[in-house]
């Protein structure tokens, strides 16, 4: 045996092995052997998939390349697989997708080797230069490192952040297919990998991801290059103040909705852990109040149950995220009351003790009143199921990021409220990164559980990322992230994100507003 690939066809009998981890981390599979005492890393972990992803996308790149010599941008991820689109707007989607997909499946039937080859940092971008892949050339001249790992397939030769798969024999479940004015490229289920995620129809998800991507063409900054090039250029300024008005605008446009009913009473915002619900919710009150509306805000938090009935998860661990560990019966009673114009006591919750307390907190709306209530059950119909449909308007937060490393290289969503997360949590809980990491993949699981299968509920969706907030995330994260040993269990993530930031030219704060959305994870916040 000379590779790990080798260990993998004699010891695992070509099971769905994407990796192995060792001692010094992550090892790829066409690595040479230099320890046997290694790990696993299946399609159905974490960073099986990514490398899965990562090689399903190249192969994709390829065989468009190959057929058209056409170049493709992805965009996103959304419905278990990659939205992306043809940099050639003319290029006629429906008519050649199948064609792409069909050159595909020939190049894995091939079982042909996707070979690695380390560049010199200076010839990498040379190559990029001449093959006009200038989000790649310009992207690694802000690198540090003095080679580029690149990947050749057929005589295709690419640039991807992250390990890839040793030959296209390895993608064994995959989909292409039109959509919209793009395509979605599906992967395996994460649960099952021999079977193809769910399709799901998200048309009003896809709609902000559009208006993202709109975004960022407006402000001219759609990859991490152009964002280091703005830094650079002393330009950054102009494009935060252009960004935060982009925010306000939609906000007040959102308010400005709600008051155009007249006969919205109750205002639900939900989104998922760091999405930015608490500033989102203030500003729009600001909002609502310059609409001559005066809103009422209310904790979804006051109507957990006492702890002895909260429910637990599969691990036997108190469940808060469970929607049982409200009380929905209590919580409706109040909003039907609310809305009939009574007075309502309003509780709350004593968390040191577990248990529901009543301090005399009367609640009775006016005429012009309307509840403002967040939490992540919000979305929900079971929480306001007392109260009409025309009488409530519910907003879906999330972070959506707009923009990308370069044109195959996406920026996870969930990378950007992970920093987030670990920076508040870390300023204003004392929670050290390692503590956040091991509570994220838990955060994730009551994510899919109860926020997405209920964000298309949302009568608006709105995206609260900020198109230069990564670069301003940088200097605290960084941080954290190398105070994380490697004796600990989470230094290969910590290792990963720190290559991710390693992207980036930092940003100074001082040009952010105290309004900022930004505010709620990095201190300073007016709103507070």
């Amino acid at each position: 045996m000379e590779t790990y690939f080798d260990l993998v066809k004699e010891k695992y009998y070509n099971k769905d092995v994407c990796a192995f981890k060792g001692t010094k981390g992550l090892i790829e599979l066409n690595s040479k052997i230099d320890e046997m005492d290694v790990m696993p890393i299946f399609l159905k972990d974490k960073d099986g998939m990514r490398i899965f992803e990562r090689t399903c996308t190249f192969l994709m790149i390829v065989a468009t390349k190959l057929l058209f010599n056409e170049q493709i941008v992805i965009n996103h991820h959304m419905s278990g697989g990659y939205f992306g689109e043809f940099v050639d707007s003319s290029f006629n989607v429906s008519n050649n997708i199948g064609a792409i997909k069909a050159k595909m499946l020939e190049l894995v039937e091939q079982n042909l080797p996707i070979n690695k080859k380390v560049l010199p940092v200076g010839k990498a971008i040379d190559f990029f230069e001449s093959m006009g892949m200038l989000d790649k050339s310009e992207l690694i001249k802000y690198r540090r490192t003095s080679t580029i790992n690149t990947y050749i397939l057929e005589g295709v030769r690419d640039y991807f952040y992250g390990y890839m798969l040793p030959n296209t024999g390895c993608i064994k479940v995959f989909d292409l297919y039109a959509y919209g004015h793009g395509f979605m490229l599906s992967f395996p289920d994460k649960k099952d990998p021999t079977k193809l995620a769910q399709k799901k129809d998200e048309p009003k998800l896809f709609e902000v991801f559009t208006e993202a991507k709109q975004w960022a063409r407006i402000l001219g900054v759609d990859t991490v290059a152009k964002l280091n090039q703005k830094v650079v250029s002393d330009e950054i300024a102009d494009l935060i103040r252009m960004q935060e008005a982009l925010h306000e605008k939609k906000i007040a446009k959102i308010a400005d909705n709600i008051a155009s009913y007249g006969t919205k009473k109750v205002i639900l915002i939900a989104g998922p852990s760091s999405s930015g619900k608490t500033t989102f919710s203030k500003r729009l009150c600001v909002q609502l109040k310059v609409n001559g509306m005066t809103p009422v805000l209310i904790s979804m938090d006051n109507y957990f149950v006492n702890r002895e009935f909260t429910p637990v998860d599969e691990n036997g661990d108190l469940d808060f995220d469970d929607i049982a560990a409200l009380d929905t019966k209590l919580f409706n009673i109040h909003l039907k009351d609310l809305v009939e114009g009574k007075e309502v006591e309003i509780p709350s919750f004593n968390f040191k003790l577990g248990k529901r307390e009543y301090k005399e907190d009367f609640v009775k709306l006016n005429d012009g009143d309307v509840l403002v209530i967040e939490g992540i059950h919000a979305l929900n119909e079971k929480i306001s199921s007392s109260i009409e449909k025309d009488k409530k308007y519910k907003v879906y937060v999330s972070a959506l990021t707009q923009l990308n490393i370069d044109n195959h290289n996406r920026i996870p969503t969930t990378d950007t409220r992970l920093m987030r997360r670990m920076i508040r949590d870390n300023t204003y809980r004392g929670i050290s990164p390692e503590v956040t990491l091991s509570m994220w993949p838990s955060v994730r699981r009551g994510e899919e559980k109860n926020i997405f299968p209920f964000q298309e509920e949302a009568d608006v969706m709105f995206n609260s990322v900020l198109i230069y907030e990564l670069a301003v995330l940088k200097q605290k994260a960084e941080a954290l992230l190398f105070s994380i040993s490697r004796s600990s269990p989470y230094f290969d993530e910590s290792k990963r994100l720190l290559k991710f930031l390693e992207y980036f030219l930092g940003i100074d704060t001082n040009e952010i507003p105290c309004n900022s959305l930004l505010r709620e994870f990095i201190g300073g916040s007016c709103l507070e």
